[in-house]
């Protein structure tokens, strides 16, 4: 936002040097990009007279104008206008000068004619979009009294001024007018701040009678008002207000269209102006849209409405504006112009910036109220927009506002700690202190509880204004109160946390997964988590994946609900680039649908491996062997016990080389060979190894400390034992049984080999397991191993009716 000095001295007596001003404002949050002057730009250009009118000989577009340009002396002008009088006061642009859209006035020849300047344009001189004719100056209306000759600045009452430059942050809508900057600068300097009470005298109309008012939707609109005016001219605005509008980022259009937006700029508040004798019996009512609405917008542009826009119609119920966005065309002000209502309210902020975008009709006014507005300024905003029309326009204005209300935002107070703010900002501040910095910036402070013997304890009420919607509890204030006291007063400090800062157990629990999994070989892939529509049908899991209803590509429009199709996705992007056997693993979550509007997020290891024979008869070296291994190391490097297997049809793998997880009597994921199937439908060659866990149930085991023992000095003996099962009987219920009757003295015991034969029986296949019996404390006896050994077979040959080959 822009705004100039000598706008800000308005409501306040700021003498202050430009720069010590700039760098208040920045403390204050306020951050001043630039500082610049302005004023300077029609330097070199004139007031003059015209004194004759004559044709060109050469050229019938062309006319030559004498001028007198304060000497007495007639100077000729080739100009292309021919809007002017004799006797009109016309803009001169002398030899030499340098126009504010940079071109450099010179001596020359048009057809044979001398021209000794240029008359300009309102468009030339950047006070309006006119560029059709000479911008002739209103003897009357200017500043200075011998007007031939004064410099145009001079006469039109445009002196030099600072242009402040400033970033208003989206949390302060008060700050988006020079009322509310001169507030906010004024309590942080100490000086008087003060809103100038416009002047409108009221004609013997009444403004009731006119025109009337309604909100039928209450939730759209806090306040609305209106007032009315007659006999409007409609011509160019003055040139304080053009260089003022010119100089915040506006084109000047004309006077009415300049006062709506000069008002806004200085109060804050959007309005908008309909021609009075365009709206039905003079009534406007608040209503959100219907579907299958339009309306034609100011820039005749026929725009979609429906429940989610804000409307202005008449009273046959038309819609004739958008709800601050944009007005219609329908009531647009025209030359013909001279009866105007001009309508100031307060919309809600989420619907103005929801039919904004849709829209793409990003405005001033919009800005504002998507960030909030005050609904207690519309009569001063009202008053003002009057108050200018009778100066600039010569409008009368009828008597009277019409005001209604519809559900107005709760009034804002919150309880302040004096012992917080100061813990907070590092200060020592009193209440005294606070309120001193709070009052003046509207923020009105009453001790509610007092401090005690040792100073401590004082709270103080504070009502929040109505400008500032972006405060509502007491961290609020207390950032208003570190703004005005000033954050280099603040000293320095390094925040003591309540506890030393530490991983949680998920990411400590996050970092050993990833620790065990890199260590057994495999390598992170990490796939987006959208899956194009069929890759869940494709990886034989159920579609039954969220859609998302803006995709940013239709191939990454589902939500996934298992890691299976990404990480296959990568192993044939890896084939496809001639990569050879890969291990890759995915730390991530997946989805799944709930009742709830949220869907289920659990967060997932999954780990496959490419690069197995498809027609290996040694099972011990087959896709769903290697995923056992992977399954049977990592629990063991994370220590974990209880971890079981048991066969199962998986979705997506292998209906006979597959089994489930379970931990602690709960499923946890699955382990096995990915159906061959599937990988043809992912175009994926080989055997595909696959474990898939969930992280959630092993966080409490992981917390657990780890308790180490001593290493034994002593030699370790190994035997192999070799047992005949059913097909039905796991191999890890065979391990967890050996396990048991082993006791202390066995340190480990590993599945080596699996085979089968019609010998064995049929559905029977030979489970082979390697021992290792070790003492911490001596050499074991040969009768101490066999004593294990037996016990190991009599256990297994008890339990799952096993035969020892």
């Amino acid at each position: 936002m822009n705004v100039l000095l000598s706008w800000l001295q308005e409501f306040a007596p700021f003498d202050q040097d430009p720069t010590v001003l700039a760098e208040t404002m920045t403390d204050l949050g306020m951050v001043v990009e630039s500082v610049s002057e302005t004023g300077n730009s029609w330097d070199g250009i004139v007031v003059a007279r015209v004194l004759d009118l004559r044709p060109h000989p050469e050229a019938d577009r062309i006319q030559l104008v004498d001028v007198d340009a304060g000497d007495g002396e007639a100077l000729q002008i080739c100009c292309g206008a021919f809007n002017m009088s004799v006797g009109d006061l016309v803009p001169l642009a002398t030899l030499g000068t340098t126009m504010p859209g940079g071109l450099e006035i010179s001596r020359r020849k048009l057809r044979g004619e001398w021209s000794n300047g240029m008359l300009c344009s309102a468009a030339e001189l950047e006070v309006a979009e006119d560029a059709d004719g000479i911008y002739l100056l209103d003897e009357a209306a200017l500043a200075t009294g011998n007007t031939t000759g004064a410099a145009l600045n001079e006469a039109l009452g445009v002196s030099t001024d600072v242009l402040f430059e400033l970033d208003i942050e989206g949390n302060r809508p008060d700050a988006l007018s020079v009322m509310g900057v001169a507030r906010d600068l004024a309590a942080r300097l100490g000086l008087a701040f003060q809103i100038p009470e416009p002047t409108v005298i009221e004609s013997d109309s009444k403004a009731a009678d006119r025109c009337s008012a309604s909100i039928i939707d209450p939730d759209l609109c806090q306040r609305f008002g209106l007032r009315v005016l007659d006999n409007i001219t409609v011509g160019e605005s003055p040139g304080w207000m053009a260089s003022r509008l010119t100089a915040a980022g506006m084109r000047p259009i004309n006077s009415i269209v300049d006062i709506s937006n000069y008002v806004m700029l200085e109060l804050g508040q959007p309005n908008h102006t309909y021609d009075l004798s365009l709206v039905a019996d003079g009534h406007l009512g608040v209503r959100r849209g219907r579907d299958g609405e339009s309306l034609v917008t100011l820039d005749d542009v026929e725009r979609p409405v429906g429940p989610d826009d804000g409307l202005i119609v008449n009273a046959a119920d038309e819609p004739i504006g958008l709800a601050g966005v944009m007005g219609g065309a329908s009531t647009e002000i025209s030359d013909q112009t001279t009866s105007v209502v001009v309508e100031a309210a307060v919309w809600d902020r989420m619907t103005v910036a929801k039919t904004s975008r849709r829209l793409g009709l990003r405005s001033e006014a919009s800005m504002r109220f998507e960030r909030g507005g005050d609904p207690y300024v519309i009569e001063l905003a009202l008053d003002r927009f009057c108050q200018l029309a009778q100066e600039l326009c010569g409008a009368t204005v009828a008597t009277g506002r019409v005001v209604e209300e519809g559900q107005l935002r709760p009034s804002a107070a919150a309880e302040v700690r004096i012992d917080k703010v100061n813990e907070l900002l590092n200060t020592e501040l009193s209440p005294a202190d606070v309120s001193a910095l709070l009052d003046p910036i509207g923020f009105a402070t009453t001790p509610q509880v007092e401090a005690d013997a040792d100073g401590r304890g004082a709270v103080l009420a504070v009502d929040i204004p109505s400008w500032r919607p972006d405060s509502a509890v007491e961290i609020d204030v207390i950032e208003e109160i570190a703004r005005h006291h000033g954050y280099s007063k603040s000293g320095l400090r390094v925040p003591t946390p309540t506890q030393a800062g530490r991983l949680s157990p998920t990411q400590q629990a996050r970092r050993r997964v990833r620790r065990a999994i890199l260590g057994a070989g495999y390598s992170e892939a990490m796939p987006m988590p959208f899956l194009a529509p069929d890759d869940l049908e494709r990886a034989g899991l159920e579609d039954v994946g969220l859609r998302l209803s803006n995709p940013l590509v239709a191939d990454e429009s589902v939500l996934r609900t298992s890691l299976l199709p990404g990480l296959l996705k990568a192993v044939l992007h890896n084939q496809s680039h001639r990569n050879g056997p890969v291990r890759l693993y995915e730390l991530g979550r997946v989805f799944h649908p709930s009742q709830d509007e949220l869907p289920v997020e659990k967060e997932i290891l999954a780990a496959c491996a490419s690069g197995f024979d498809e027609a290996t008869d040694d099972a011990s070296r087959s896709a769903a062997a290697a995923a056992t291994q992977l399954l049977t190391r990592f629990t063991g490097e994370l220590n974990l016990t209880g971890v079981g297997i048991t066969n199962a049809e998986v979705p997506g793998l292998h209906p006979t080389r597959a089994a489930t997880i379970s931990f602690r009597g709960a499923t946890i994921g699955a382990v096995g060979e990915v159906d061959p199937a599937v990988l043809d439908r992912f175009g994926v060659h080989g055997r595909v190894s696959w474990l898939e866990v969930e992280l959630t149930p092993l966080v409490p085991a992981l917390e657990k400390a780890v308790s180490y023992k001593t290493i034994s000095f002593y030699p370790s003996s190994d035997i192999d034992l070799a047992f005949v099962v059913a097909d039905d009987i796991p191999a890890s219920a065979v391990l967890r049984t050996m396990v048991k009757a082993g006791g202390s003295l066995l340190q480990s015991a590993e599945l080596f080999d699996t085979f089968r034969s019609t010998q064995l029986g049929e559905d029977r296949r030979s489970l082979a397991y390697r021992l290792r019996l070790q003492a911490s404390d001596r050499t074991l006896t040969d009768t101490e191993v066999a004593e294990v050994r037996t016990a190991c077979i009599d256990a297994v040959a008890a339990a799952h009716k096993a035969e020892l080959r």
